[in-house]
């Protein structure tokens, strides 16, 4: 192997004039927002000798940057859905202006042995189906274009001109493992094209849909440690690559470590005394056939369950616990211990509290979640991100209009998501029929920039094709082309299909052989497009 021929003073210099770059593309309007807990040296360091592959990903994201901004300027939102499917992609053209690829939809239709939402799926599930959509893109981007210029510049007015190159926003789930696992999978996001990832706060492996327990997020800090481990990666490949904080906070039962003190003001305890574990309680009530879940609820209430601090409301007067609650507001976090001492200077009675008592069979920590706990995240991760989204378990508005106006406070001009799950009640929430239709423009006025339902196929597909397919078992070739052909082909222009040589790539196909063969790629008897050089 030959040793590189260069000195070591050009190397610095070639060193020095990355870390120049680096430094510009982070003041940049695009990223000087953003703050990092590392340095434009650390970064050139880490680059390989060569640039890595992050054209297609800058272009796409500087693309979805735009996008987003215009509708924050103007009060104005993206409405997506979730998809995987390159021809349902197609499509979405003619009225979205971004692509989601929700790694729960990769679950169950892109991998050899499907499962529910568990990110149990290898790490480059879903950066290869954002691959497929992306090479997709530019098939559809290409063939439409060719078409177009088989056509002189006097017809080319009424022929169909749509933008393909959509920006993709894709599911990176929970980072996969290690911040190396997370960092490839980065890398493979930003290689197959991607604009935008978002990366959450739920533990792996700790999803739980029918047994009475909700999510479980991890501490603080290991939220903060994966999207640093994607933004690291994004700035080795020099990639403009958008980084969406998802905070799945709402609503989650259960936190897997008390290491970060951040989380220590939600962490839920016994009140009572003399009670047994948790999961001991729990292990006698399985022996015994209990319903596992009332079980756990009457403990809950034998336990006493509250935060700390509701402990100590719990057994101080009042003088007292305005003196505990007034030390405590003056530090912005405090650990269980030091929120013990100043319970000992200002309040008579002793505190019991035990948040081991309450601890999962898998070793999770008890939490209760609020806005408060949700907005205090979001608000660490932000300066690590480009855009944030609160994940809701129900369309509250109340809770959703107090975390956004909260952000806001402290950055003006955040952008945001949000995600209207499948089953969403809003009757129950209390949104009247006139209310639900406006909400996506009330959600917009708050910034909420990029709007997606999520799983989309999974409703909307599976009944079209539920309702197609008794259809055609009942009516045979009569029904398909009185719904679907006749449709279809009487449409003005032809809806897209094979028959049409248009969208399929026929004229495209062909073209291929022609240009081998030497022939141009005007049409027979009409007036040359390009002029030989």
């Amino acid at each position: 192997m030959p040793k590189l021929d260069i000195s070591v003073e050009e190397e610095q210099k070639a060193f020095e004039a990355e870390i120049a770059a680096i430094e510009k593309q982070w003041a940049s309007p695009r990223q000087a927002h953003l703050k990092r807990p590392y340095t434009a040296p650390t970064i050139a360091a880490l680059r390989p000798s060569l640039p890595s592959n992050s054209t297609s990903s800058t272009k796409q994201a500087l693309k979805l940057w735009s996008q987003l901004h215009t509708h924050n300027k103007s009060g104005t939102c993206e409405l997506t859905f979730g998809t995987t499917d390159p021809i349902i992609v197609s499509q979405r053209a003619k009225s979205q202006q971004t692509v989601y690829v929700s790694g729960a939809l990769c679950g169950f239709s892109e991998v050899a042995i499907p499962g529910m939402d568990h990110a149990d799926y290898p790490w480059d599930t879903v950066p290869k189906v954002v691959s497929k959509v992306y090479k997709s893109q530019l098939w559809h981007s290409a063939r439409q274009r060719q078409f177009r210029l088989r056509h002189p510049v006097s017809q080319r007015g009424e022929l169909e001109n749509w933008d393909y190159m959509a920006p993709i926003i894709a599911d990176g789930d929970m980072g996969f493992g290690s911040l190396t696992s997370t960092m490839k999978m980065a890398a493979e996001f930003v290689e197959a094209g991607v604009a935008m990832i978002h990366i959450d706060d739920l533990a792996i492996g700790m999803k739980k849909f029918t047994v009475g327990q909700g999510r479980t997020v991890v501490p603080t800090s290991e939220y903060l440690g994966r999207l640093t481990a994607a933004r690291m990666q994004f700035d080795v490949m020099g990639s403009e690559t958008l980084l969406l904080c998802r905070c799945d906070t709402d609503h989650a039962e259960f936190i897997t470590s008390v290491v970060d003190e951040r989380d220590h003001e939600y962490v839920l305890g016994a009140t009572e005394k003399g009670v047994q574990e948790l999961k001991k309680w729990l292990k006698s009530a399985q022996a015994e056939g209990k319903d596992l879940r009332k079980v756990r609820e009457e403990w809950k209430e034998k336990a006493g369950l509250k935060t700390f601090d509701e402990a100590v409301q719990g057994v101080a007067e009042k003088e007292e616990y305005g003196a505990y609650t007034a030390e405590v507001a003056k530090h912005k976090f405090l650990s269980l211990s030091a929120r013990r001492e100043i319970a000992v200077k200002t309040v008579k009675k002793d505190v019991f509290f035990d948040w081991e008592l309450p601890r999962s069979a898998m070793g999770q920590y008890m939490f209760k979640s609020c806005v408060k706990a949700v907005v205090e995240r979001a608000l660490v991760a932000a300066p690590l991100g480009d855009v944030t989204w609160a994940r809701m378990d129900s369309p509250v508005w109340k809770d959703i209009v107090e975390f956004h106006t909260e952000v806001r406070k402290v950055y003006p001009d955040r952008l945001f998501a949000f995600g209207y799950t499948g089953d969403y009640d809003y009757a129950k929430a209390g949104y009247s029929a006139e209310q639900v239709k406006t909400v996506h423009l009330d959600l917009a006025k708050m910034g909420i920039v990029w709007q997606v339902q999520p799983i989309w196929s999974l409703q909307g597909l599976n009944m079209v094709t539920e309702q197609f397919g008794k259809m055609w078992a009942e009516e045979g070739i009569a029904g398909y082309l009185r719904n679907v052909q006749g449709p279809a082909l009487s449409q003005t222009p032809m809806a897209d299909g094979f028959e049409k040589l248009s969208y399929c790539g026929g004229y495209l196909a062909d073209a291929f052989f022609e240009t081998v063969a030497g022939e141009s790629i005007a049409e027979k008897g009409k007036a040359d497009n390009f002029k030989r050089h």
